[in-house]
């Protein structure tokens, strides 16, 4: 332990057998949780250690376990206390509030002490005077000493008073803060992990307040909360003070940052989502305490960060992160509140604890769930929380104070939730909220508990009835879907292992960037096959001519669609950015693994159900051997939105620094063709070899079979779709009913055909995969492909794990086996 004496540097005038009952942040760190607990501990290694580094930590003072522990040795309150808790039964909701109740009106109700109280207010003078003001308003925060620890969280058990100016007021903030280590949900908190309630001592931080009621504030976590995913931040923020997100009273925007290339001096913003924010938290118009209000809709239809604000955000989380890693002697993620001063415009970090939610998970599995069931439309949607499904009986709950008739296994639908909801929280079967994003309590707590849960739905109560059996679904996706009924679903648990992978590379088919995240986990090479149509379908939904031509468009329900979607935004810039976050977040999940990304393969009729898509789109009789693939990059008709395509993929490339992104282009008729696109990637950017750019074909024409050696002269590989080789080989429409039962990979001309193109790409010494549906359907397909010497196979995703297996046996059938560490 430190000296606290005379001639030390530190502020402790009032200390009882050298035991100080203040100390400033300058004086605490990151070992003296004990002393100071979790969050105060951290806030002093923030503000000593990481303002050297350029992070903006916010000053203060802390008091001590041992004021505490005065508090509990004052007219008998610590036996009292005991006395009060024997016997609890915490699963007694009545008989946990009467208990909780009368502890907290104990606390209050004797006196402070007045040598703790004489070093508060000491410590409050001096930090005036190091922040250079008499008069000011502070944050005064509970931090208790057996906080934030790896396998449990105590933070938000404890109260947190904003917006406190004076001696009395601090005083009183800090009483009520004591006594909110005894509320209803930190006792059962407590117990549930196996502390004693006098093990744990409550110490309170106090910083100046940052004038964020003004602007903006909110959460941050070093990994991806859902997936795990450890090279991503994600950042949720809100307009006014941070509460509203923590608590989930708002839905907040989001953007997720990738920290490799983020570090090398990129800007991967790899996704940014506009969030709700109905309301603001802000100073209460009587200058102390707070309100909440609703946000004026300008407000809500924008960002409240900009993005080079996000960008310096995610820089600071990497190093605080880095900083708690070389503390922790591991990688040790991080959960940090940050705010904006309304009035400096400055960005500060409020406070950063240990992530601990993955920190306790198994990195050797991973679950896989799939709704099974036929099923409706959802009910309500929102943000989902974890990828499980849970079902049960529908309670919509309004009121904390009717807590106790929420029932074992029943699905919690509410407004957003609180520390207080907790004890009845750890009973349910799912949770869904109107308000919330993925780093609010809600959130949080579920994932602790491992339960599905949907945040930001905006209409929950509305939409569901208590009584209903549904299901709650967070495995489609970051959307999370409400369905009616008990709806069957399948839990599959992948052993990760990944340590002898074949000589094949097995890469893998990943079209949802909401996805990516979570499948890279499996062992894999990369991934061979990005579809940007479901990007452009799922997260654009607007034909790329429309936007280049709006709001010029016929229809004037396309304007009206097109303006609710891109709000202010030019609406090129739009597409470009909202396509290269999508090919970024997948490229992001599996750097520096190549991502190769098909460019857009819709058929007219497919590009017409776009928004805006039929004024653009001819009408054709078969549109699956139409204007498709590469034969609409340079047609006018195509051509300025293939450009925006061009665009997307150099942003991805060049600003965030995912170089390991290759292109692939569809459906090449020709080679004088392939050589036209190719020229016109270049006249957008991308210059096929420059910054190892690599430009592959889809290889799923008999002329790309035939004319094998010509192509490969063109592009530097080839992928084959069997899909589309299988149905101009055997001469049939694969989306026709009548010939359906004849369309089969397997077949002899097919599988010579696909042999053909493997021979001729060794031939050349070109790379050759394959990308179609087959290998990952029939495991025989796998095996011909493996005999013939193919470079990579790209499978579904929830086939890699077997399918890895059954080709590393095959390979060693054939002599080929490799023990080779995946990449």
């Amino acid at each position: 332990m430190r000296s606290y004496g005379p001639d030390s540097s530190g502020p402790t005038a009032f200390m009882a057998d050298s035991k100080p009952y203040v100390l400033d942040f300058s004086e605490v760190g990151a070992g003296d949780v004990a002393l100071v607990g979790g969050k105060c501990a951290s806030l002093g290694e923030l503000f000593r250690e990481l303002t050297s580094q350029g992070v903006r930590a916010v000053d203060g003072f802390s008091t001590t376990s041992h004021a505490y522990e005065l508090l509990l040795e004052t007219d008998g309150l610590r036996n009292k206390l005991k006395k009060l808790l024997k016997g609890l039964d915490v699963n007694d909701l009545d008989e946990l509030a009467r208990v909780g109740a009368e502890a907290r009106r104990l606390m209050l109700e004797t006196s402070f002490p007045p040598d703790v109280e004489k070093a508060i207010i000491k410590a409050y003078h001096r930090l005036g005077e190091r922040i250079g003001e008499k008069t000011f308003k502070v944050a005064v925060r509970s931090s208790a000493t057996a906080e934030d620890l790896p396998d449990a969280s105590f933070a938000g058990q404890q109260d947190t008073i904003l917006n406190v100016q004076g001696e009395d007021e601090v005083i009183e903030a800090c009483h009520q803060c004591y006594a909110s280590l005894w509320t209803d949900r930190a006792i059962s908190y407590r117990t549930a992990k196996g502390f004693d309630h006098f093990d744990v001592a409550l110490s309170i931080g106090i910083q100046p307040m940052v004038r964020s009621d003004a602007a903006c504030s909110g959460v941050m976590f070093t990994l991806d909360t859902e997936s795990g995913f450890r090279d991503a931040v994600l950042i949720n923020g809100a307009w006014g003070l941070g509460e509203a997100v923590v608590q989930g009273m708002t839905t907040p925007d989001e953007w997720i940052v990738f920290k490799p290339t983020l570090m090398l001096g990129y800007r991967p913003i790899v996704t940014r989502k506009l969030g709700v924010k109905e309301v603001k938290m802000v100073f209460a118009d009587d200058g102390t305490g707070t309100q909440v209000r609703d946000v004026v809709e300008s407000q809500r239809k924008r960002f409240c960060l900009a993005g080079f604000e996000v960008l310096q955000l995610a820089k600071w989380a990497c190093a605080i992160e880095d900083h708690y890693s070389g503390l922790a002697g591991r990688h040790q993620p991080m959960d940090i509140e940050w705010a904006k001063d309304g009035v400096t415009g400055e960005l500060y970090i409020l406070q950063a604890r240990p992530e601990t939610v993955h920190a306790q998970r198994s990195e050797n599995f991973i679950e896989t769930y799939e709704l099974t069931g036929i099923h409706g439309a959802p009910l309500t949607s929102g943000v989902a929380v974890g990828n499980r499904i849970g079902h049960g009986t529908a309670h919509v709950l309004m009121d904390a104070s009717k807590l106790n008739t929420f029932k074992q296994g029943e699905v919690l639908v509410t407004n957003s939730t609180d520390p207080a909801w907790e004890p009845i929280m750890k009973r349910a079967s799912a949770i869904i909220t109107e308000r919330g994003g993925r780093t609010c309590h809600s959130a949080i707590i579920s994932r602790e508990l491992g339960i599905p849960c949907i945040v930001g739905t905006g209409d929950a109560t509305e939409k569901i009835r208590s009584g209903a059996d549904i299901t709650v679904s967070c495995a489609e996706g970051d959307v999370g879907n409400v369905y009616y009924g008990k709806i069957d679903f399948e839990v599959k648990k992948h052993k990760i292992d990944g340590k002898e992978r074949p000589k094949t590379q097995i890469m893998m088919n990943v079209g949802d960037p909401d996805h990516a995240f979570a499948v890279s986990m499996l062992p894999n090479d990369g991934v061979g096959l990005a579809r940007l149509e479901f990007i452009i379908n799922n997260h654009i939904g607007i034909h790329p001519m429309a936007l280049i031509n709006y709001p010029n468009l016929k229809k004037r329900e396309d304007v009206e669609h097109i303006s609710e979607r891109i709000l202010e935004e030019d609406p090129k810039e739009f597409f470009i950015r909202s396509l290269a976050e999508g090919i970024g977040r997948i490229a992001a999940a599996f750097y520096p693994k190549p991502v190769i990304v098909r460019m857009s393969d819709f058929k007219s009729n497919e590009y017409a159900m776009l928004i805006g898509g039929n004024e653009f789109e001819p009408h054709e009789e078969n549109p699956m051997l139409g204007f498709r693939g590469a034969s609409r990059y340079y047609d006018d008709r195509y051509k300025a939105g293939f450009r925006l395509e061009c665009l997307a993929m150099r942003r991805v490339r060049e600003d965030m620094g995912l170089t390991n992104v290759k292109a692939m282009i569809p459906f090449v008729r020709t080679v004088e063709e392939g050589k036209k696109v190719i020229a016109l990637m270049a006249e957008y950017g991308l210059v096929q070899g420059e910054n190892e750019l690599e430009i592959y074909a889809m290889c799923e024409l008999p002329a790309n079979v035939v004319f094998a050696d010509e192509f490969l002269k063109v592009f530097d590989g080839y992928s084959i779709g069997s899909n589309d080789l299988t149905q101009l080989a055997l001469g049939l429409d694969r989306d026709s009913e009548m010939v359906a039962h004849l369309f089969d990979e397997r077949d002899g001309a097919v599988q010579k055909m696909v042999a053909m193109a493997i021979d001729a790409a060794i031939r050349n010494g070109k790379k050759i995969g394959i990308c179609g549906q087959a290998p990952s359907d029939y495991p025989e397909f796998a095996d011909f492909l493996v005999e013939k010497g193919i470079n990579s196979i790209s499978l579904n995703p929830d086939t890699v794990i077997q399918t890895t297996a059954h080709i590393l046996e095959t390979e060693r059938e054939l002599g080929g086996s490799s023990t080779q560490t995946a990449k």
